[in-house]
């Protein structure tokens, strides 16, 4: 794979069907009898129980049955049975998600939680805060889903727990962590398109009363791909990538109370694209050359009984250049928090810490272009309360950050749940947030340095059920946002073609229906979004956000095999803000079955987008079409 030797390297179609909502809901009364375990949602994605311990809707770990929060949780075995190969790509399946992407893997990706843009979702790779100052938001198609063992998504605002950028949601990705004896495990893949994947891996723990603990993993696929453009002058060739990631973990229980982890990740994508500048005449392969790297240490100490705190160092750094049309850029992250937390009883008090440190190198790579070499800083003091007891839930944040470029800026949330009955809780609660412009947005040509930060106001209201292997929930939410950062006409910035400006407002709003249910041998599941994501000024549809979609799905045991079929659907979406350019509604059926071949082997098949289904997720892209997959993984028992 080339290396942009100029990147720092650091280690550091459908409708609202009453048919369905009635059978979602239907879901849930059944079969209350059975006993409780963990469920199956969208390809055996969990619906979380509520002894599920979750770590991202207050930053410490608790119990799902003490939250306020509309949460999803995606584990290893999910993973693992996805086939996919982008964490975009597997997160589409959950409620609440949609993605976009321009072409195939590797190619510019967005990813809207609840209908927000990507820039409105705080991501976190083992407590590493990842983002991109250029695009804004993390850059999806670095990620590598390979080191990922489990992931949270919260769907609602958490800035008052995560300070700027968590306006639409929280998404943490979580790596192998080791315990027990040494579990070595090897995975190989063939699929379409050529592509092939390969990972190794050993995670355990060592020493008296197993203190160390470790994980090790090594990744590698390549796909030759497919021509991403379906018009317009581009390079017919196959646009294919290559992808390396490796990621490490280690962990030293020092003594009862107090404990360090360590982690390591590291991924490279190169992958091919269709440049907008290319000519049949002189014909070029175009590449994405990606590098994300995050590092993280943090220190855990029980002082009492009642008192913990956690002080954690963390660092990020996100590169992308394209080539032979040179572009780069490069974000660098680095993060301190000191989070303490009290437990009085039923009560919960915490309080935060923080520095975060952003900074954004854009080189001049032509005449007419603006170098970037800015940075900026926040500190925050964060403060909680939570109470959980007698069927009542309370939660209360509120958080003050002090940037360096726009002064101080206050969020909060509450939030109050209650157990009408054993199985049923309600839930309600109001939130604020807000995100910094990014620095390109400040001091790239388009930019301009007197950008407001971007402000969101959230209600939500909840009802959850939960009983044996019946789930059921019903969310509706809004969240106006004001200030919103969209590029305008020109005037004010050096660019003659256009600038940024803080003028719009926009609206997501909707209802997230979802359910999952044991019947007759098979786990069923599903989940429907209806939602109403629209700018205020105008009343359009925001771009590229379906008013509805959803999963459904279904697998059952056959003579030692696991079979299932998947259905994601999409209502139709607009390419552009005037809302004349429509990309269609499409509807994709999936199957997958997978089946123990011997005690320490493995065997997995998909077949995605059975009917072959031609349709777009950005004007003028293509997507891949039918695809197969087959992976065996050896991993002693």
């Amino acid at each position: 794979m080339n290396k942009p030797s100029s990147c720092v390297r650091r280690a550091l179609s459908l409708r609202p069907c009453a048919f369905a909502v009635l059978s979602l809901a239907a879901a849930c009364a059944a079969h209350a009898e059975q006993p409780m375990q963990p469920l199956l949602l969208a390809q055996n994605a969990r619906m979380p129980s509520l002894q599920d311990m979750v770590v991202t809707a207050t930053r410490t770990e608790q119990p799902l049955s003490d939250l306020v929060a509309d949460i999803s949780i995606v584990d290893r075995e999910t993973i693992e049975h996805s086939g996919a190969t982008g964490v975009a790509d597997l997160l589409a399946r959950l409620p609440g998600v949609e993605i976009t992407r321009n072409g195939g893997i590797g190619n510019a990706t967005s990813m809207y939680l609840r209908g927000a843009e990507t820039r409105f979702t705080a991501v976190y790779i083992d407590g590493v805060r990842v983002d991109s100052q250029s695009t804004g938001g993390a850059q999806w198609e670095q990620i590598p889903l390979a080191q990922i063992e489990r992931i949270e998504v919260l769907r609602g605002p958490a800035a008052a727990v995560y300070g700027s950028d968590a306006i639409g949601g929280v998404i943490q990705l979580f790596t192998r962590k080791g315990e027990g004896a040494a579990a070595p495990y090897v995975g190989v893949g063939l699929g379409s398109q050529g592509t092939r994947k390969l990972e190794a891996g050993i995670s355990g723990a060592i020493g008296a009363d197993k203190a160390l603990d470790y994980s090790l993993g090594l990744a590698h696929a390549r796909s030759d791909g497919f021509d991403t453009k379906t018009s317009g002058a581009h390079n017919p060739d196959r646009d294919g990538y290559r992808s390396t990631s490796g990621n490490a973990r280690l962990g030293y229980q020092i003594n009862a109370r107090h404990k360090l982890d360590a982690t390591l990740l590291a991924s490279r994508m190169n992958s091919g694209y269709d440049a907008f500048t290319y000519k049949p005449a002189s014909p070029v392969d175009d590449r994405n050359l990606h590098r994300l790297h995050t590092a993280g240490l943090t220190w855990a100490a029980q002082w009492t009984e009642a008192y913990s705190t956690r002080v954690s160092v963390t660092d990020s750094a996100s590169c992308y250049e394209t080539t032979p049309s040179l572009y780069r850029t490069e974000t660098s992250l680095r993060g301190y928090v000191w989070q303490n937390e009290y437990r009085l009883g039923a009560h919960r008090f915490s309080a935060a810490l923080e520095r975060r440190e952003d900074r954004l190198d854009n080189p001049a790579l032509t005449a007419s272009g603006l170098a970037i070499n800015q940075g900026r800083s926040q500190d925050a003091l964060a403060l909680g309360y939570g109470y959980s007891a007698g069927g009542h839930t309370v939660q209360v944040n509120l958080r003050h950050d002090d940037d360096s470029e726009f002064g101080g800026k206050g969020t909060g949330s509450v939030a109050y749940g209650y157990a009408i009955a054993p199985a049923w809780r309600v839930t309600a609660s109001l939130g604020t947030a807000f995100r910094a412009p990014t620095l390109y947005q400040r001091f790239s040509e388009y930019g301009l340095p007197t950008l407001r930060p971007e402000s969101g106001r959230n209600a939500e209201l909840g009802l959850r059920y939960a009983e044996g292997r019946s789930t059921f929930s019903a969310v509706v939410y809004r969240n106006r946002v004001s200030n919103l950062i969209v590029f305008s006409a020109p005037g004010g910035c050096p660019s003659t073609f256009g600038c940024y400006a803080s003028t719009a407002r926009a609206q997501y709003e909707g209802l997230t229906l979802a359910a999952s249910q044991q019947w007759a041998g098979v786990q069923w599941h599903g989940s429907i979004d209806i939602q109403n994501p629209r700018d205020l000024d105008t009343g359009k549809q925001l771009r590229r956000r379906a008013k509805h979609h959803a999963t459904f799905g279904a697998d059952t045991q056959v003579a030692g095999w696991t079979l299932g079929a998947e259905v994601q659907a999409s209502g139709r979406r607009f390419e552009n803000e005037t809302n004349t350019q429509v990309l269609g509604g499409y509807t994709l059926v999936n199957l997958y079955a997978s089946t123990r071949l011997a005690r320490d082997y493995t065997l997995l098949a998909r077949i995605d987008n059975l009917g072959d289904k031609a349709y777009e997720l950005a004007r003028t892209y293509a997507t891949p079409g039918r695809t197969f997959y087959v992976g065996l993984k050896w991993a002693p028992q």
